[in-house]
């Protein structure tokens, strides 16, 4: 059965019960922004101690959510999800109180005596929509960003990833008062009224066909957005890589959370002079990673819903040198290779979203490019390599959210670097001080003197003043 979309039409229809109810959630939470409570620094950092403070309390109910979920391990829950996000949130405790204070900019001759700055001011009520395949790092890393802002924040997590969802909202509902933060649990018809209400500020996180809906929603009220969307993500391994390394780094990132990750290397593109060697590398350290029965691991997770298994497990065909192997019950597909694929089979066609590693063997590093310049502006783009030469020809040559050379995933971690999409994959970026900034209105102040008053600005107007004003505008900057 396939699971209920968001269309464009639904939004504008009207829910007499349902638009009561987000529209007094809405209101509730812009009339406490009013009072000018949320913009204080030092209610900003309470908030986020406060935050802390539950994620810690609640660190067991949501490691239990997201193995009923997703069979994410302790360790990857905490790694990948929860101690992250603790992480974050110090990073943002320690660098607040530096990025709040604006940005002062010169102030051009002519309108001098005068001073000039930016400041960061929050937009007011921001909804957040998470995804369900880090239904709690995904969903948090932007909220992190909208409450050091000084923002109220409405949370929705996806309804696919239930177990989370119900532990967030007993944490929020515990440690947060609903004016300033809430979460709202429900699948499409919940999405569907929020979107009809005007927020300040929209940060959504998914596919790319919602994100197009999400965005219309939005620009009804010309609210602003941020789209982290996903896309085929590749890896190009060049012939001068470590290949014992590369295995290793592309097997982790590949198979944490068994696929599920926007930024996974999606296929690879591998010079056919190292390509026979690098699937056996592949295939030892899949072994090595999960036994010689991967199903029976306790580090490998499962497919979110039957809908999902399904549409992987469609697309494993072709010459599967590894693995393949599933269980519908489980909901597992276990690690598989696929090796000789064309840029027109089956798996090339959608983001996999699924332990399948496609591998396209290459001549010459220019196919590879060509290949990728040849599809949407994927979300990350990987590359393998001791040769600065090809590593700078890539990065030069093609268009991504990010890149990351000679590791995989590893960049989002950086709270030191945007995280965004471009294109297809996204529009905007979060992260540390990214997330801050995303959430914030740079509003511009120009503050000017009584003094020195340029009388040739006035009417009415003469060749003479004409004249000064293009002196002026000669040396204005």
């Amino acid at each position: 059965m396939e699971p209920e979309v968001i269309s464009p039409e639904s939004i504008q229809s009207e829910d007499s019960q349902e638009k009561s109810k987000m529209q007094q959630l809405v209101q509730n939470q812009r009339t406490h922004f009013n009072t000018g409570k949320t913009k204080d620094l030092e209610f900003r950092l309470k908030m986020l101690r406060l935050l802390k403070t539950a994620i810690v309390n609640h660190k067991e109910n949501l490691e239990a959510a997201l193995k009923a979920d997703l069979n994410k391990s302790e360790t990857e829950s905490y790694a990948t999800e929860i101690g992250v996000t603790i992480a974050e949130i110090r990073h943002y405790i320690s660098n607040l109180r530096t990025w709040v204070r604006g940005q002062k900019v010169p102030t051009p001759l002519f309108f001098l005596p005068g001073k000039s700055e930016i400041r960061y001011e929050p937009y007011g009520v921001c909804l957040v929509i998470g995804p369900w395949n880090y239904p709690f790092k995904n969903l948090f890393g932007p909220v992190l960003g909208s409450v050091s802002a000084g923002n109220c924040t409405v949370l929705k997590p996806s309804e696919n990833s239930p177990h989370t969802a119900a532990a967030i909202k007993n944490m929020v509902s515990e440690y947060f008062d609903p004016e300033y933060m809430v979460v709202i649990e429900g699948g499409v018809s919940e999405t569907t009224e929020l979107l009809k209400e005007r927020f300040d500020y929209l940060f959504f996180t998914g596919g790319t066909e919602i994100g197009k809906i999400i965005y219309q929603a939005a620009a009804r009220h010309l609210t602003p957005v941020t789209l982290e969307l996903g896309g085929k993500s590749p890896a190009i391994i060049h012939k001068s890589a470590n290949l014992e390394v590369t295995a290793k780094r592309l097997a982790w990132g590949k198979f944490i959370n068994l696929g599920q990750t926007c930024i996974a290397p999606d296929y690879l593109l591998v010079d056919n002079s190292i390509k026979d060697q690098l699937i056996e590398k592949l295939k030892k350290v899949i072994v090595d990673f999960y036994g010689e029965d991967p199903s029976t691991s306790p580090d490998l997770g499962r497919i979110i819903n039957k809908h999902h298994f399904d549409r992987v497990k469609g697309l494993i065909e072709g010459d599967v040198v590894f693995g393949g192997d599933s269980n519908e019950e489980d909901r597992y597909i276990g690690p598989t290779i696929i090796n000789n694929v064309k840029p027109d089979d089956k798996v090339m066609q959608e983001e996999i979203f699924g332990p399948i590693i496609p591998i396209i063997g290459y001549d010459d590093i220019e196919e590879a490019i060509d290949i990728i310049n040849k599809r949407p502006k994927p979300l990350a783009l990987y590359v393998f390599s001791n040769n600065h030469g090809a590593r700078k020809k890539v990065i030069n040559s093609t268009s991504s959210g990010g890149v990351c050379i000679n590791e995989t995933i590893m960049h989002v971690g950086s709270p030191y670097l945007p995280f965004g999409g471009v294109g297809n994959s996204g529009i905007g970026a979060y992260n540390g001080r990214t997330g801050f900034e995303t959430f914030s209105h740079r509003r511009s102040v120009m503050t000017r003197s009584f003094m020195f008053d340029v009388p040739q600005k006035y009417p009415p107007f003469t060749e003479g003043k004409l004249n000064f004003i293009k002196f002026a505008l000669k040396r204005l900057f």
